[in-house]
């Protein structure tokens, strides 16, 4: 496994409709693993496959709860209730954090690695990160939902709580 560079915005990838996956082989097992790596040594929750150049309907998400790592290829996602409003950052925008609202609680309808269809329901946090990486699919980036950039110093009140 190998951890790859992180896209940085301007890169026109970010703002890209991503392609969806039609071959569940060897090189996409290797994408996946190699962005899981990624993501962990930036300590990050989520990484989506155009954030490593690639252009594909691929994301891994892992908040670090028993919910383990969630793989997502050519994911949908669909509200289901509630809306939450927190603080959100960005690899590709090192620095940048604002608030940003998203649905409390969504249904994920998904592949797996071997192309196999998976269902699942997730909330809070957890939704949060999954609809910031299906976002990045459709170069949809977080910017363009923030309602509110926060300063370095409410940055580290939010830290604190």
């Amino acid at each position: 496994m190998a951890v790859l560079p992180i896209v940085m915005h301007p890169n026109p990838i970010l703002e890209k409709e991503c392609k969806k996956v039609t071959d569940f082989d060897k090189k996409l097992k290797k994408l996946l693993n190699n962005m899981y790596e990624t993501m962990i040594e930036a300590d990050g929750v989520g990484l989506a496959a155009p954030q490593v150049g690639v252009d594909l309907q691929v994301a891994v998400v892992d908040i670090g709860d028993d919910s383990g790592t969630i793989e997502l290829i050519n994911p949908e996602v669909t509200p289901l209730e509630g809306k939450q409003t927190d603080l959100e950052g960005c690899l590709s925008f090192p620095g940048l954090f604002g608030e940003v609202s998203r649905s409390y609680k969504i249904n994920v309808r998904s592949q797996d690695r071997k192309g196999r269809t998976i269902e699942f329901q997730a909330e809070d946090f957890l939704a949060r990160a999954i609809q910031h990486e299906v976002d990045h699919l459709h170069g949809i980036l977080f910017t363009s939902k923030v309602e509110r950039y926060v300063t370095e110093e409410e940055l580290e009140r939010y830290e604190a709580e």
